[in-house]
């Protein structure tokens, strides 16, 4: 995980990476536009409010005149009015900015993740890829919505308050403007300590998520090996870390803050002192210090608020690194312009033109190796399936038997050679249109949240509930799920979690048997049932797989006696190829995984019945 969160958070801002954003933040450039104008009015009726009070001072309060009190007291509701007007709208515009920037930005993300292929998965941890999807997509669109609103307001307030205090009273105005340096200085000093203090305590903090959530979804391993201790220690550990960067970032802040104020205080005083001199000795107007008093204890908040936004967009730059580098990860496997113009692609199929599938499959001198791997897992590999063949894949554990379905479903591509689907190299055609003629039961199947119904439902989305009921009743779901509480409209949980894994698998099959497909692979399908429902399931494989073209990876080798072809792998390699009998003659590697599984069979069988 620590090379995908290697980021300096502490470079400058940098227009080139905020500029991947700009396809995203301008369909709100309205919103965005209006929130500035907004705040543009806002500041302005801040800046004038000072001056109101300054004015009653000289006409109504200092001469004690009711004179021009209505139309003074209309002028300050009408300025509490507009800027009543100007929060509830800029308000509304900023939170239409913010989802919107955030939808379009996370709907791009996950459109780019249905196009990555599956080698991305392979490697890329499942939470980097929610982090980006979530986490950096909602911190973007917070800071560029309400950032450019805090911004707006604080900039307009300064330049406002500096130009009245000018005109108020230039030799005030300096005082209060010649605290500007060190209140910067102290700023820029403190934010960039309480940003890296604060970047550690976001990655404690994701350690601390992970080590919660392991601890509550491993809960029933750590009681059975007895690692609570353990489990505890780990946890405080990284908690008494964070503790102690919050007490850094506590201590930090407890500096920080009272010089902020200890410089606005001492900007107040000296004017209340300057001006109090002037009002005293030189008879200067009282309704100035006024004004001055008010400006300088307002003046402070929006220049800190001015370094914070800068900040956050030097911190919120690595967000963007992260999600720009997302979209920008290019797929592995990709159709060339010639087929997506011809095929379309995932989104914008063009199923007019899709050729009908048979089913026929020839690896011709395929040779492969993993993006990361430095061997060759095939060389210069042959072998031609015939439409309705039935191949089965055995080998141990970990010998590569996925890797030549993961070729044949183009999740993979060949380094060199061709792998042709009914006598077309498959590069030809679009994956959209191979992947929709397949039907892949996994060894750990995946169902979605909804119920079972919904599930099945998923091989062809426009089947019926007769269509959906009969699919379940070939491999024997039905009696499975007759057995639930609410039937078909049991709710399946995240993950199929309600489910045994014998039962999902069930379904899983269920919901390729709807598909229909012309290519079926079935990847140890019948690992996780148990003996009694492999024999039902066996029934119902033969008679699925009657007229398709067929790849099955078997961990129970007397299931598979029927293949028409036994490819046997080790190391990566296929060593053996044939029919069962001819396989045995041979008395070669799958030969001797045969027997030895027969005899492991036969003593479990002797076990109980004892």
């Amino acid at each position: 995980m620590a090379d995908f969160e290697d980021i300096d958070y502490n470079k400058p801002i940098s227009p080139s990476v905020w500029k991947k954003m700009i396809p995203f933040i301008a369909p709100q450039k309205l919103n965005l536009i209006r929130c500035a104008v907004l705040m543009l009015s806002a500041a302005t009726v801040d800046v004038l409010l000072p001056l109101l009070l300054g004015y009653a001072i000289r006409h109504n309060i200092e001469p004690r005149s009711s004179q021009g009190m209505w139309g003074l007291m209309g002028v300050a509701i009408s300025l509490i009015l507009i800027q009543g007007i100007n929060v509830r709208f800029f308000v509304a515009n900023g939170i239409r900015a913010e989802v919107g920037i955030v939808r379009s930005v996370r709907n791009a993300v996950f459109f780019h993740l249905q196009k990555l292929s599956l080698d991305y998965y392979n490697k890329t941890p499942v939470g980097y890829m929610m982090a980006r999807t979530h986490s950096d997509t909602g911190r973007i669109g917070e800071l560029v919505a309400w950032g450019i609103i805090d911004f707006s307001w604080s900039f307009f307030y300064c330049i406002g308050v500096i130009i009245s205090m000018l005109l108020v009273h230039w030799r005030l105005a300096i005082i209060v403007c010649a605290t500007i340096p060190p209140l910067a200085l102290f700023t820029w000093f403190f934010q960039k300590r309480i940003l890296g203090v604060n970047r550690i305590l976001r990655r404690i903090n994701s350690k601390m998520t992970g080590a919660m959530n392991e601890g509550i979804t491993g809960a029933r391993t750590v009681k059975v090996l007895v690692t609570a201790e353990q489990s505890l220690n780990e946890y405080s550990g990284i908690t008494g870390e964070y503790r102690s960067y919050a007490n850094q970032m506590a201590r930090l802040r407890s500096i920080f803050i009272p010089l902020v104020l200890f410089v606005g205080s001492l900007a107040t005083a000296v004017v209340l002192g300057y001006g109090g001199y002037e009002i005293v000795f030189l008879g200067a107007d009282l309704s100035v210090l006024a004004i001055f008093l008010q400006y300088a204890g307002g003046f402070f908040d929006p220049i800190q608020n001015i370094a914070n936004i800068l900040t956050e967009f030097v911190s919120t730059q690595a967000n963007v690194e992260r999600v720009s580098g997302l979209l920008e990860q290019p797929p592995m496997i990709t159709d060339s312009d010639t087929v997506v113009e011809k095929y379309g692609d995932t989104f914008h199929p063009k199923k007019e033109n899709w050729e009908p599938i048979q089913g026929d499959v020839e690896f011709r001198d395929v040779t492969f190796r993993y993006p990361d791997g430095g061997e060759n897992v095939l060389e210069h590999f042959n072998l031609h399936v015939k439409a309705g063949t039935y191949i089965a894949i055995v080998g141990e554990t970990g010998a590569g038997k996925s890797t030549l379905v993961n070729l044949v479903c183009r999740f993979f591509e060949p380094s060199s050679g061709q792998l042709l689907i009914d006598g077309r190299d498959y590069r030809e055609r679009s994956q959209l249109w191979l992947h929709s003629a397949l039907g892949y039961v996994l060894q750990s199947p995946h169902l979605f949240t909804g119920t079972i119904r919904e599930n099945i439902r998923y091989g062809r989305l426009n089947a019926d509930n007769k269509e959906v009921e009969r699919a379940a009743e070939i491999v024997h779901a039905d009696k499975v799920i007759a057995k639930l509480e609410k039937g078909y409209d049991t709710e399946a949980g995240e993950g199929g979690d309600r489910l045994s894994t014998g039962e999902k698998q069930l379904i899983s099959f269920a919901r390729a048997v709807l598909a229909d497909p012309r290519i079926f692979i079935l990847d140890e399908a019948t690992s996780s049932v148990d003996t009694e429902m492999e024999m039902l399931l066996q029934h119902a494989i033969s008679r699925l797989l009657e007229g398709r073209t067929s790849f099955v990876i078997a961990h129970r080798l007397s299931t598979i006696r029927g293949a028409d072809t036994i490819l046997v792998v080790h190391n990566g390699k296929i060593i053996e190829r044939g029919p069962h009998d001819e396989l045995m003659a041979a008395r070669g590697r799958y030969y001797d995984l045969y027997t030895r599984q027969f005899e492991e069979e036969a003593e479990q069988q002797v076990l109980q019945t004892h």
